[in-house]
């Protein structure tokens, strides 16, 4: 059955978003490009389209699964092969900046500049025009979703709020909302360096995040919500980590009311649909009393 709030298709109650960023040298080197100078650093994250992405790419077409692959704009001019595999194995290609700077940490200029170079490289490397964003490192401006808008964006999958996509009003016009969870990244369970300091120092069993992100999905299925799940092809490329990730997307894979589809396949479902808008509200501080959020 179709649960009451979000009008997935037919006999489905929920939907599963597999979803990777191909951050590759992009992650590091918007922390620091002098890290360009640290030879292991760099192949810790070339490990990611060089191996990882072939690898997962046979996973997928195994299992008969579309995913959703964001890509830096630096990231596919450094590996266009990886990109050219992607798009060949039918896959979804999304935005994902230039050099892995998160817009809300950047000034207007730069976000744009950003903005535009990715657009530019994927267009000449993946032959498509991206109209899916998502944030580098999921932080997003007051400028972002204006940007988007500007430059003919239909989608983002960069926000938290709820658990069902949602068309988000920015101004007169809206852009549909496909949120994310960090409980669903492989970052907070795989990501280790030294330097950057990156990871919390305890890297996690693939069979125990298999396990963490099953519960997931059962919630999801519950409450009939839209399940995105983020993996990083040098984190989740690891031959034990594709090996549990093939298991969980079999196991979801029987699941009769679960919509396994692409971010792209979600948005446009939500984008037909009589799904409400939920303006853009961020708090202002100062005299007087918060102003409450539009529905809350």
């Amino acid at each position: 059955m179709t649960v009451p709030g979000f009008p997935w298709p037919a006999g489905k109650r929920a939907a599963l978003c597999v979803t990777f960023d191909m951050d590759a040298e992009a992650a590091v080197l918007a922390v620091d490009e002098a890290f360009t100078r640290r030879p292991s650093v760099m192949s810790h994250q070339q490990y990611g389209p060089v191996t990882g992405v072939p690898r997962l790419l046979a996973m997928l077409e195994g299992l008969g699964i579309h995913a959703s692959f964001f890509i830096p704009g630096f990231s596919a001019e450094r590996h266009p092969g990886a990109v050219a595999a992607i798009v060949d194995g039918g896959h979804e290609v999304g935005h994902h900046g230039y050099l892995h700077r998160p817009p809300g940490l950047i000034d207007a200029a730069t976000e744009r500049s950003e903005l535009e170079l990715g657009l530019a490289a994927l267009e000449r490397l993946a032959g498509t025009r991206p109209t899916i964003f998502r944030a580098p490192w999921w932080e997003t401006s007051t400028a972002t979703f204006d940007l988007l808008l500007e430059y003919g964006f239909t989608c983002d999958s960069s926000l938290f709020d709820r658990d069902v996509p949602y068309r988000l009003g920015i101004g007169s016009s809206h852009i549909v909302e496909v949120p994310v969870s960090w409980a669903l990244d492989d970052w907070e369970k795989y990501a280790f360096l030294p330097d950057p300091p990156t990871g919390s120092g305890v890297i996690e069993s693939p069979a125990r995040v298999a396990d963490l992100w099953w519960e997931e999905i059962e919630a999801y299925v519950e409450v009939g919500g839209c399940c995105v799940i983020t993996m990083h092809p040098f984190l989740s490329g690891r031959p034990s980590r594709v090996r549990a990730l093939r298991g969980l997307l079999e196991r979801a894979a029987t699941v009769s009311d679960l919509w396994i589809a692409t971010v792209g396949e979600v948005a446009a479902r939500c984008a037909d649909a009589d799904v409400p808008v939920h303006p853009l509200s961020l708090p202002t501080v100062g005299a007087g009393p918060a102003e409450p959020v539009p529905g809350s």
